[in-house]
């Protein structure tokens, strides 16, 4: 925060476009009791569980509810996206109870530094945090996009899914060429946003000094990463109910995890040296969010349309429009075919190019009227029973002249 003050006041022209462009939330830390905790052991006796988990006991980080099982349960149902959404996922009304516990449905067991994760038994139930339920509570206020919660004990970035896939559930797939940075993994279930995934997590690890060290190795044990300093969470680390796979599921918000380096807590002579590691890596994560597709939805009167449904085309993920009819959404560069959605109103559709260069594409729409919304009124008033066609120079009985009027 001071960095980024003090070089707009300098005029440093980078920082003044990222700070101009960009509404940028700061949480200095979302376990303050847990910091504290570790504060007072110091580096030299402090470790790697000391002020992980709050006062309470609570691991804030896998403390959401698992939005995910949920929507391959529905998918195995074939119940997506018509009758169950791929976004936007509600929050179980059982969560948000005053006395409510987060009980995920799958347990991991096995060996973890091989990736290899077998059904267990069902997690114990667990207390809901306050600060799970503030962070709930701000997400929905406000229309985030991109997201990073920075952590400390690894250096690597973690991006969805964190949450593995059991293979009873995973369904049938064209094979596809191997991948030479990935492990066939049959437990693995990769978002929709993969490949942008992929590349905003590579945008931080390849401008951190040392991350994609190839001699490096991993902090504790072996290197997950390739020597990449990427990793998808449910290889490396699988759990139910992170907070990055319910702010993917649940909001527009593509958030990864950055464990910035292998101390969990570093002395203060090395948060220099820290700093200069992380600093360049910051920047040019944070000015990933001006990368794809934004715009306007709005009506033939210019009137915004709050929560439009924008659909990409070859990803089935899908966002909205915030309470002012504008949407960002974060694209690799290439050409898409996009269509905006809204009850009401009749689709559009337009193709809408991604650049390598940072600038998002402004692609807008507008959208016409649809007769729909006064077609099912109509019905609703019949019983939702077929409406009787009229033949002219036939008489019409009362009934159906009292049916005519309370239509009218």
């Amino acid at each position: 925060m001071q960095f980024l003050c003090k070089e707009y006041q300098d005029g440093n022209p980078r920082v003044r476009s990222l700070v101009t462009e960009t509404r940028i939330h700061l949480v200095p830390s979302l376990n303050p009791d847990g910091y504290e905790l570790a504060r007072e052991a110091g580096s030299e006796l402090g470790n790697w569980a000391l002020g992980h988990w709050t006062e309470e006991g609570y691991d804030l980080f896998e403390n959401f509810p698992d939005l995910a099982s949920a929507l391959w349960v529905a998918e195995e149902r074939r119940l997506v996206p018509h009758k169950f959404p791929n976004h936007h996922i509600a929050i179980p009304e059982h969560y948000l109870a005053e006395d409510a516990t987060v009980s995920h449905g799958l347990g991991h067991g096995g060996g973890a530094a091989m990736g290899t994760w077998h059904l267990t038994p069902p997690c114990p139930p667990r207390q809901v945090a306050v600060e799970t339920r503030a962070v709930m509570a701000w997400m929905d206020k406000n229309p985030f996009v991109l997201g990073a919660n920075l952590q400390g004990g690894e250096k690597l970035v973690s991006y969805p899914f964190d949450t593995a896939r059991p293979v009873s559930e995973t369904p049938a797939a064209a094979p596809r060429p191997p991948d030479d940075y990935e492990d066939d993994n049959p437990e693995l279930q990769e978002t929709p946003d993969h490949a942008i995934f992929r590349w905003l997590a590579i945008s931080y690890a390849s401008a951190h000094l040392t991350m994609t060290e190839t001699f490096r190795g991993g902090c504790h044990t072996q290197d997950m990463t390739n020597a990449m300093g990427i990793v998808q969470g449910a290889k490396w680390r699988p759990r139910a109910g992170s907070m990055n796979d319910f702010s993917y599921l649940h909001t527009n918000c593509l958030e990864l995890s950055i464990y910035l380096g292998c101390d969990k807590f570093p002395h203060e002579s090395e948060l220099q040296q820290e700093w200069e590691n992380n600093k360049e890596s910051l920047l040019t994560f944070m000015e990933q969010i001006h990368r794809g597709i934004k715009g306007l939805v709005t009506d033939q009167q210019g009137e915004p349309i709050a929560n439009a449904t924008i659909i990409v085309g070859g990803i089935n993920h899908n966002i909205k429009t915030a309470s002012g009819g504008d949407y960002w959404r974060i694209l690799n560069p290439g050409e898409y075919r996009v269509s905006a959605r809204a009850e009401g109103y009749n689709p559009s559709v337009k193709t809408c190019n991604v650049f390598y260069d940072i600038g998002a594409t402004q692609c807008n729409f507008v959208l016409s009227r649809s007769n729909w919304k006064r077609i099912r009124e109509i019905m609703a008033m019949n019983g939702n029973r077929p409406i009787r066609r009229i033949v002219p120079g036939r008489p019409m009985t009362p009934r159906e002249r009292m049916r005519l009027r309370m239509r009218l």
